[in-house]
């Protein structure tokens, strides 16, 4: 599942992060309104975590302009403030859930687990396919041909996001940004290590899925150029 968070606040943004990743959601992250826009608009989000304090325009706002352009993304506003006007407000904006800061992170993801129940028929087809290979992404398990497949959360992140692209070029960056986030660096070879990992546990006909593009990144396509390793 993808999720974008917009918080201009480094710190928290940055937990927000931290602790998507670790339920296994590819996350964007942004710090202005302008840019929280743009990227729902644009992406493929499942939901979307929106402070409603932000430079330029509050999340309100953002939240209106959204649902205006048609984004139909569940959304769960976050603010400080917490008077029953402000939850009205909100909601009457277009939200689908409101949570009030300070919070617990656990609620936070449970808040974010309903909204996706909720929007999967929406927005998610729970099983992703792509030849042999097989996303469930409400279980977060892969197969190939039914068979199970052993992996990491890396792995697993790694793998939905080229199912999801299928047929598409992924370049190291996008992957860098969408599996690891800022976490890796750009002159890292942290990419083409897993990728070795998912080929080796992909194994047979799936393996030779995964396509390299020199000098780029990564394609997952059944037909076309030999498979560089």
């Amino acid at each position: 599942m993808r999720a974008l968070i917009v918080e201009d606040d480094a710190p928290t943004r940055d937990l927000l992060a931290r602790a998507l990743r670790e339920e296994l959601f590819q996350v964007d992250a942004v710090a202005d309104a302008a840019d929280a826009e743009t990227r729902a608009v644009t992406g493929m989000f499942d939901v979307i975590v929106l402070d409603v304090m932000l430079p330029g325009h509050d999340g309100f706002l953002v939240c209106r302009r959204l649902r205006a352009r048609a984004v139909d993304t569940p959304i769960l506003l976050l603010t400080g403030r917490q008077a029953l006007e402000d939850r009205v407000r909100g909601l009457d904006a277009g939200a689908d859930d409101y949570l009030a800061k300070p919070f617990a992170v656990e609620e936070l993801l449970a808040r974010l687990r309903a909204l996706t129940r909720r929007g999967r028929s929406r927005h998610l087809t729970a099983v992703l396919s792509y030849g042999d290979i097989e996303v469930d992404q409400r279980d977060h398990v892969a197969r190939v041909g039914g068979r199970p497949l052993a992996l990491t959360a890396t792995e697993y992140r790694l793998l939905e996001y080229l199912v999801l692209h299928a047929e598409s070029l992924v370049t190291r960056e996008e992957l860098q940004l969408h599996v690891w986030g800022e976490h890796a660096g750009r002159e890292s070879n942290v990419v083409d290590v897993y990728i070795s990992h998912l080929r080796r546990k992909l194994n047979g006909d799936a393996a030779s899925y995964v396509r390299t593009v020199r000098g780029v990144g990564y394609t997952l396509n059944r037909v076309g150029a030999k498979t560089c390793r």
